[in-house]
């Protein structure tokens, strides 16, 4: 498990900020939290309990009210403001800063940013694009489909059939997210989001005929940049000694960065159709979801 490092650059780019202090090196800061503030009371002078290592965003009410404040109390409170070394401050709806807050900026490194959009709409988008980027990471050697919406994890033994069992999906109208390895990251308690890391991104390897571009051989459509990770579908060699459920009445798990998600296991043997099962997996756990209580299966056999 890993937890991903954000340079401060990179939100910048992520968002089009215009920076209007170019003369602040930030190539070398770094974000530690995954949430932004949009500072009120600290404008009044009340700084207890203020989390500092967060992006600050001002909007038209706080441009407003520092712009009615006696210039002297204006400086006192930005310089006090910004003596907490927060990251950055970012100006929206392309509000300028105030003059003196250039060489309080300077004299804390504390870099200014400037955007068209609008506070409450940047606030939204970067915590929740925060909130992924410092999400805890695993990295999982598996396939991961969307089928029909739902996004199945196949895992099993390398060579086993996941990238054949995925192909095949392809060409039935489904769309590849990963093969080989998927990064999963636990956006909540309930969600999480597998990608492709980006070397890998949209290839996929076929023993015998070799990597395989999915974009260039089936178009857009068969491609997909991310998707939440909702089955488990492990792939396993069919034993006869083995004993495999066959009613499907209560769902087995495999936990996932303390996430509980659906696992089935599928024995293989000569003849069966494995994107088939997928399939009928996913369509499935969709009705499992969607169904009401007293349309189970378990009722309709009276169990």
């Amino acid at each position: 498990m890993s937890r991903t490092i954000i340079t401060l650059d990179k939100f910048v780019k992520e968002f089009e900020l215009e920076n209007l202090t170019p003369e602040i090196d930030i190539r070398d800061m770094t974000l530690s939290n995954k949430f932004v503030n949009r500072p009120a009371l600290q404008l009044t002078g009340f700084f207890d309990h203020f989390d500092s290592t967060r992006i600050q965003i001002i909007g038209r009410i706080e441009h407003t009210y520092m712009r009615n404040q006696p210039t002297e109390m204006r400086l006192e409170i930005l310089d006090k403001l910004f003596s907490f070394n927060i990251p950055c401050m970012v100006f929206c709806r392309s509000l300028e800063p105030f003059p003196e807050m250039y060489a309080i900026a300077d004299k804390y490194s504390v870099p200014l940013f400037k955007t068209n959009t609008g506070a409450s709409e940047l606030y939204s988008e970067a915590t929740r694009w925060l909130n992924t980027e410092f999400a805890e990471k695993i990295t999982m050697h598996g396939v991961l489909v969307d089928v029909y919406g739902e996004g199945l994890l196949i895992i099993g033994e390398s060579g086993i059939g996941k990238s054949e069992a995925a192909l095949e999906l392809i060409k039935r109208g489904h769309r590849l997210v990963a093969d080989d390895a998927v990064e999963i990251r636990k956006i909540s308690h309930e969600v999480l989001m597998g990608t492709c890391p980006e070397l890998i991104q949209y290839l996929i390897e076929l023993r015998g005929i070799g990597i395989l571009d999915v974009h260039e051989m089936y178009g857009a459509g068969a491609v997909k940049a991310s998707q939440n990770i909702d089955i488990v579908i492990k792939l396993v060699n069919w034993d006869r000694n083995e004993v495999y459920d066959r009613l499907g009445l209560d769902d087995e798990y495999i936990e996932i960065l303390g996430n509980k998600v659906v696992c089935k296991t599928i024995p293989l043997r000569p003849g069966r159709n494995v994107a088939v099962i997928c399939e009928s997996a996913a369509l499935n756990h969709r009705q499992k979801r969607l169904a009401r209580p007293s349309g189970s299966i378990r009722q309709r056999l009276n169990l």
